[in-house]
């Protein structure tokens, strides 16, 4: 039983170098006591997937994720049996003088089968992991479907060895980039939270945290650059991530103040395609530094 509280797991995420707010402490909290999934959505690069790996960390308890990807099956995402180990077995025993039933059952024993990341988050033993389904968006609706029973009652069938029940339940965390619309029955199963870009003092917070050695000035300017050409229509604007990526380069080249030449050279650290470098090298580096 967790004996955490709003508070103390927005402390743990400070502790552990992730800067948070209320209304996440909030939300993960009602994860906790309720032991309902949690659906977080957001723009990539906004730290979604981190608030898995954070939470974690504060439980003290094993992270396991299941990257999703267009064409994801069974297989790859519950389990499957291990055909060479099961051949190998079958040879052993032709020699023997069991029945072809004994036979049977011993090849689909438990030995056999191997724990994709669904079936090892509901098969653990000591404590509750946090099971992260990272980017569902991109699996395909069939397997959107099939994590249903999942979500729902934390078991799943296997033909040959019946339904397998979670002794302790897992802290499910599904993340989502929206490109494309999850269906209402997935919805329905979690709860849900938002994650948009920080606002200036929550991002100049982020780059201290991560980044103490930084200057003041330097982590200022940088904020107010990235807030800035987020508000223009990119493809895709930058993250937190990308926010990162670029201070510490800027820090790698020994960079006290933002300059036109660094900026320049340095862009692909924050923009992701040629058109979206192109409009933001359009409005001058100089106008853009002098503003900020």
């Amino acid at each position: 039983m967790n004996t955490f509280t709003i508070a103390s797991l927005e402390q743990g995420f400070e502790r552990n170098g992730y800067v948070t707010d209320a209304d996440i402490s909030t939300v993960l909290y009602l994860l906790l006591k309720l032991q309902r999934p949690l659906l977080l959505e957001g723009h990539s690069g906004v730290g979604k997937t981190e608030v898995a790996n954070m939470l974690a960390k504060v439980l003290g308890t094993e992270l396991i994720r299941l990257q999703c990807y267009e064409g994801l099956d069974v297989n790859s995402a519950v389990y499957e049996w291990n055909y060479q180990r099961q051949l190998l077995s079958i040879k052993i025993y032709e020699a023997s003088k069991k029945s072809e039933q004994e036979k049977e059952e011993h090849i689909f024993g438990k030995e056999f089968l191997l724990e994709r990341p669904l079936l090892r988050s509901i098969s653990a033993r000591e404590a509750s992991p946090v099971l992260l389904i990272d980017e569902i968006d991109r699996a395909d609706e069939e397997f959107e479907a099939f994590l249903l029973e999942l979500l729902s009652a934390f078991q799943i069938s296997i033909p040959e060895l019946g339904t397998i029940k979670a002794t302790h339940v897992p802290y499910v965390i599904l993340t989502s980039n929206r490109t494309r619309e999850l269906s209402d029955a997935l919805k329905r199963r979690c709860l849900y939270h938002w994650i948009d870009y920080p606002d200036k003092e929550k991002e100049l917070r982020i780059i201290q945290k991560r980044l103490p050695n930084i200057e003041q000035r330097l982590a200022e300017q940088i904020v107010q650059f990235i807030q800035a050409i987020r508000q223009m229509k990119l493809s895709k604007p930058p993250g937190v991530a990308e926010t990162l990526d670029w201070a510490m380069s800027l820090l790698a080249l020994d960079s006290e103040e933002l300059s036109a030449s660094i900026v320049e050279r340095t862009l692909g650290c924050i923009l992701k395609s040629k058109e979206d470098i192109a409009l933001v090298s359009a409005m001058g580096m100089e106008a853009l530094i002098e503003a900020v």
